[in-house]
Parts: structure tokens; C-alpha cells; sequence
């Protein structure tokens, strides 16, 4: 059984060392690189990786696709580049490869830390993505916040968690938020959501309030706040962009 690891990298140059550091044991590293302007490049051809330039143009799941085109291996890992996959998640992943003969993919469970801190609590902690699979068990879509289709065969789950690094700061969180977003807002608007008054004020209240309170997230102290208000902020912009899309459409 190979493995080939996948990574998006756009000036990723603080943290793409480690995260290849991260996917040494595997058969075969791919790099799809949205034109990086800083170091990113040099940083990562230490680790024998195989470079792919290709503009993502606010498409995912078109990024990771191209991934699996230029994939060998028998099993395809998709690792973002600030997670890090640990020795006990190589283990795992090997030792499951070779013995699971039912299941062709797997969910991967995530652990967030935000400015040092481990978020045990609210949105985040319980996520997990379908991140490996057998090469030709199906595709990715949606622009972003895209899903691995799996087409033949169950998935299974790992227990061990990758480790997650998504911001460095609270102005690159904003920054993140605000380019998701809007295409996120294109993709609703796309599916035909329904959008309003109402949902625009009340979603992003009640996400708070689930993230905050219900799924505890004031447990994880000042990161946790800033966590729930930046998730609820983002579908407060995602539905206002896409009541804007909406108005421009009927002119």
C-alpha cells in the first residue's frame, strides 16, 4: 500500500517545514501551490515534494481534485497547510491501510488551537473530515467548505487527532473570515438558499449561542470567546453578502 499526501499551499512559508515534516513516512508529497509569492516553494523542495502551480480561483474543492489527478498512490491523504499530522496519527493510518479490507476512505478528527490555546469546546471541537481515502473513491465538491464524495465502499473513522494551527493572529482570522465568506455567500446564493431579515439578524445569534453556551465554549476562556464571535461573524457575513448578491442581480 502507498500513500500520497496532498497540501494547498498559498505563502505558507511560516508553516509548510512542519507540516511536511509531518508527511515524511509517506510514498509520494504534492504540492498544489496557488502561485505562492514568499519563501513557501524553497521551504518545501527540502522534503522531495512534487510542485503543482495552479490558480485556485476561490475553488477548493477544484484545487484538491487537481490533487488527485496527479496522485500515484494506492490511499490519498489531504492534510491543510497548518495541520500536522502526528507519529500516533501515522501509526493509525498505516496500521488501519492495511488491515481494514472493508472500508475505502476515512474521517479524520481535528484538534484547533487557537493562539496557544487547545479548544476542547464549541464548533470546532468535534470535527472531523473525510481526508483519506482509496485514490479512485470519488471526488471533491463545493467551492469551499468542500466535502470528499465518497462513492464506493464505508467509511470509517480514526481516533487519533490531526493538529490544527489555522491563525496566527486575530487580523489574519478577519482576514480569512472575510474571503471565505464571500464565497460562501456565492455558493448559497448558487443552491438557491433561502435568505431574509430574519435569518440574517437570528442565525448568527443562535450559532453564538450554540457554540458559546450549549457546546460550552466560555470553557475555553478568551480564545474560545473570540472563536465563537469570529464563526457567527462569518455566517453574518456570508448571508449579508449574500442578500447583496441578490439585490445586484435585479439590476
Amino acid at each position: 500500500m502507498t500513500v500520497s499526501a496532498v497540501v494547498l499551499t498559498h505563502n505558507n512559508e511560516a508553516s509548510i517545514a512542519a507540516v511536511l515534516e509531518g508527511l515524511k513516512w509517506c510514498d509520494e508529497r504534492i504540492l498544489i501551490d496557488d502561485f505562492s509569492t514568499d519563501d513557501t516553494l524553497t521551504r518545501a523542495r527540502a522534503y522531495n515534494v512534487k510542485i503543482v502551480q495552479r490558480h485556485i480561483r476561490d475553488n477548493f474543492a477544484a484545487q484538491r481534485n487537481a490533487g488527485l489527478t496527479e496522485a500515484r498512490g494506492d490511499w490519498v491523504l489531504f492534510i491543510d497547510s497548518d495541520e500536522i499530522v502526528t507519529n500516533s496519527l501515522q501509526k493509525e493510518i498505516l496500521k488501519n491501510i492495511y488491515t481494514d479490507n472493508l472500508s475505502n476512505a476515512f474521517y479524520i478528527k481535528r484538534k484547533d488551537f487557537l493562539f496557544g490555546r487547545e479548544l476542547t469546546h464549541g464548533e470546532t471541537a468535534q470535527a472531523q473530515f473525510v481526508r483519506l481515502a482509496k485514490r479512485n473513491s470519488g471526488l471533491w465538491s463545493r467551492r469551499v467548505h468542500e466535502t470528499w464524495n465518497i462513492q464506493n465502499g464505508p467509511v470509517a473513522t480514526l481516533s487519533t487527532p490531526l493538529l490544527h494551527y489555522p491563525h496566527t493572529n486575530v487580523a489574519q482570522f478577519l482576514n480569512q473570515i472575510n474571503w471565505y465568506s464571500t464565497i460562501h455567500a456565492e455558493v448559497l446564493y448558487a443552491e438557491r438558499k433561502r435568505i431574509s431579515f430574519w435569518l440574517i439578524l437570528i442565525y448568527p445569534a443562535m450559532k453564538f449561542i450554540q457554540n458559546y453556551f450549549l457546546r460550552l465554549g466560555f470553557l475555553d476562556g478568551t480564545a474560545g470567546l473570540i472563536s465563537a464571535v469570529m464563526m457567527s461573524f462569518h455566517s453574518f457575513l456570508a448571508r449579508g453578502k449574500m442578500w447583496e448578491l441578490g439585490k445586484k442581480k435585479k439590476y
